[in-house]
Formats: C-alpha cells, sequence, structure tokens
C-alpha cells in the first residue's frame, strides 16, 4: 500500500492535524519512502481491506490523502532515477508459514 498526502499546515491546528495523520502512519507499520509518501506491506487482501478503513477512519477532513495499492512484484520494478537506495529499498521478501 502506499499512501501519498499532502495537508495543509499554515494554522497551528493543520500543524496538529497534519502531525497526527503522520504519526498514525508510523504507529500502523508504514514507513517513510519520500516526504508525504509511506508505504506498508500486507500479506493478501483481506490486510488491505483492514488498513484501508483504519486509514479512512484516521485520514483528516482537509488536504489531499491517496492510497494506491500494488503487489510486491510491481512494487520491485521502482527504479530511483537520482538519489541513493535506503535499507528500506531493498526487495521484501517473506516466508509463508502454514499452520496445522
Amino acid at each position: 500500500m502506499l499512501v501519498f498526502f499532502d495537508l495543509p499546515v499554515k494554522t497551528k491546528q493543520e500543524r496538529s492535524v497534519a502531525t497526527k495523520f503522520h504519526n498514525f502512519l508510523l504507529k500502523d507499520g508504514y514507513y517513510m519512502l519520500q516526504y508525504s509518501i509511506y508505504a506498508r506491506t500486507c500479506n493478501g487482501t483481506d490486510a488491505v481491506e483492514k488498513h484501508r478503513k483504519r486509514l479512512n477512519a484516521a485520514k483528516p477532513d482537509n488536504g489531499s490523502v491517496r492510497l494506491l495499492v500494488i503487489t510486491e512484484k510491481q512494487y520491485q520494478t521502482i527504479e530511483i532515477l537520482v538519489g541513493n537506495y535506503a535499507p528500506h529499498d531493498a526487495p521484501f521478501e517473506f516466508e509463508q508459514l502454514t499452520l496445522f
């Protein structure tokens, strides 16, 4: 899941709302790809729907918040055109566990 947002921060109240949303993303397991772009890995469509609902509940009333759901394979094709790779840019590796 990729979350893109642009929130107003001109007043003290707007900054507070933006900070609250930013903190929600971090606590919910997102990590920052770039300023105002956060990513989170989900295992399956059920997890995506769960986090989509959580995101909708936490979204601010003003500004712009967008969600893009992509597969792990699609994410791995990302190209960094300017800048350096960061540790979180490495391809994800997940193990599927089967419990009996």
